[in-house]
């Protein structure tokens, strides 16, 4: 019986003893498991933290190739980055405004419509002339003009193509947003439209602008003969005086005066006055954008007055110029005039404008390509400034 009893504890304590085993076993392998798991899931995290990583350096020629990373564990995973939405309607339409924006040189674009309202607010001769007569005649003046400005960039980006890698690499040919086929389009179709709706509109001193403006802008630019006028400082300042300084805004007020208002023609000192600052200002922007340009005009053998002189002689002496007219636009044309309100906004006016001038051009390095650029777009707004004074030389 006691042997019975102790075979029975010893078969129970075998048993207990082989269950413990058991359970102890199972946490083991379920803790060994567990770590597995927590190991796997860091790999995994670290893993698409790299691949976040590659793709935030990743550039844009490298979007859309595939990217293949060796785990600890001798697994491989692959990776292919793809835009997982196309760009909608929307994007893309403001992408291609945006670039077309850009190809039509937007400074010279507003600079343009600004100079078309001036040179026709010459034109006015009393408040009641500002009518809906008016406004039509400039609306179809702003349609024939600015396409013949998108031909003269377009013309000039064509010709310029291996110079504007090196000193304009932003615009959309140059960086190749834009191939040759588009811009020529662009360029063809900007020259129709342009004679075609001045022909439409049916006013000859409007013809007379595009079509001045046609010829000396091809001169300009096309690589012909006795053309390419800008490999001259000369010839590319006569260009400016006699396209925009003499014909722009003589055709304007004549499109306004006679086309427009039907009456006969008068010469008023404001269109005199116009003609003769708005040639100054041609002179100074045709030596000042080569002071940026430098760089490939030495290269492609265009040599300028700033490549033959060097950028500081010009850069001072397109100063000196603009000084030496506002200067002259106070003493003989605001403290001459018959009105006390002429007197006050062109004179003030004129001030105004030559110390902001003075002001920023003693602080620019003229050495430096983005600072002379920046004071090249300077000078384009000082000419749009101008605009808004002209209608008030009276």
């Amino acid at each position: 019986m006691a042997s019975m009893l102790l075979g029975s504890f010893s078969l129970a304590s075998s048993l207990t003893a082989g269950s413990y085993v058991t359970k102890a076993s199972w946490y083991k392998t379920k803790k060994i498991q567990n770590e597995y798991l927590i190991i796997r899931h860091q790999q995994q995290h670290n893993l698409k933290h790299h691949y976040r990583c590659i793709e935030a350096a990743s550039t844009s020629k490298e979007r859309g190739r595939s990217y293949s990373v060796t785990a600890a564990s001798g697994e491989s995973f692959e990776y292919e980055h793809q835009d997982p939405r196309p760009k909608s309607l929307l994007v893309s339409t403001k992408d291609s405004l945006n670039t077309f924006f850009r190809f039509t040189r937007p400074v010279g674009m507003i600079a343009t419509a600004i100079n078309i309202i001036s040179g026709s607010l010459l034109a006015v001769e009393n408040l009641s002339d500002i009518s809906p007569t008016f406004f039509i005649g400039l609306l179809k003046a702003m349609a024939v003009i600015l396409p013949m400005h998108i031909y003269n960039v377009g013309l000039n980006t064509l010709t310029d193509f291996e110079i504007d890698k090196i000193n304009k690499p932003n615009l959309p040919m140059a960086s190749g947003e834009y191939s040759l086929g588009t811009v020529t389009i662009i360029v063809a179709s900007s020259l129709i439209l342009s004679f075609g709706l001045g022909w439409i509109v049916g006013s000859l001193p409007l013809l007379w602008v595009i079509s001045f403006n046609f010829i000396f802008s091809s001169a300009y630019s096309m690589k012909l003969p006795l053309l390419r006028w800008k490999r001259s400082s000369v010839l590319t300042a006569i260009n400016y005086i006699v396209d925009r300084g003499i014909m722009f805004n003589l055709g304007l007020f004549l499109h306004m005066k006679t086309y427009v208002f039907k009456r006969s023609t008068m010469y008023p000192r404001s269109l005199i006055f116009a003609i003769v600052f708005m040639s100054i200002f041609g002179i100074v922007i045709a030596l000042f954008k080569d002071i940026p340009d430098i760089e490939g005009d030495e290269k492609f053998g265009i040599r300028t007055l700033a490549v033959c002189l060097g950028p500081k002689w010009v850069f001072w002496f397109c100063i000196s110029l603009l000084e030496m007219a506002y200067g002259a636009a106070i003493l003989f044309v605001g403290a001459t005039s018959s009105f006390l309100w002429s007197k006050l906004i062109t004179g003030l006016g004129h001030a105004f404008l030559a110390s902001i001038l003075w002001y920023h051009a003693k602080s620019v390095d003229v050495k430096s390509k983005e600072e002379t650029f920046s004071f090249y777009i300077l000078i384009w707004k000082m000419l749009m400034a101008e605009c808004f004074i002209l209608p008030f030389v009276r």
